[in-house]
């Protein structure tokens, strides 16, 4: 019998860098166990071009990537969520939208790439690292074993994982 599929959505405030750099890592390293979805509460309109070079980069698909709202994934008819993380303190401190299902939630900061000043190597060398800190995530995050753990237990775990390198300061858990 096949393991079922986890949906994950991803939130940022913007959903142009870190939460999209997010979503096209875990569809592909996921292999096929979860469908990733990344939102933001104030969509920037399109991926920062710097998040689709870090993927293109290190192999990862951009296709079909794009900067939406987290109200998309709140309305009728939308995948039901069996996981929410937020990846920036901004997201992780307002009131997010109701998820049908109870989902597992964590906040996964991590500092803002797009908000690095600098030289275009200096922007471009801030994705990669968010990008590092978010797979060392994914990484973990893929090797637990959802199936066999009970809501507390996971809902632990997913909190722990946010709590690795690179992580901002800690915020109440939200989402």
């Amino acid at each position: 019998m096949p393991e079922r599929v986890y949906n994950v959505l991803f939130l940022c405030t913007g959903n142009s860098a870190r939460s999209i750099l997010a979503e096209a890592m875990l569809n592909k390293d996921g292999q096929g166990r979860f469908r990733a979805f990344s939102a933001g509460s104030h969509p920037k309109g399109q991926p920062h071009p710097l998040a689709l070079q870090a993927l293109q980069e290190s192999d990862y698909p951009t296709g079909g990537l794009r900067s939406k709202s987290w109200d998309e994934f709140a309305a009728p008819g939308a995948p039901v969520m069996d996981f929410v993380f937020t990846v920036c303190d901004n997201a992780a401190g307002e009131a997010c939208p109701f998820w049908p299902g109870q989902p597992v939630t964590a906040h996964w900061g991590i500092e803002d790439p797009a908000a690095i000043e600098g030289l275009d190597y200096v922007k471009a060398a801030a994705f990669r690292q968010a990008q590092r800190y978010l797979k060392n995530r994914i990484s973990a995050f893929i090797a637990l074993p959802i199936a066999s753990l009970d809501q507390f237990a996971l809902t632990a775990k997913v909190r722990e994982i946010g709590q690795q390198d690179g992580a901002t300061s800690p915020r109440p858990e939200v989402a």
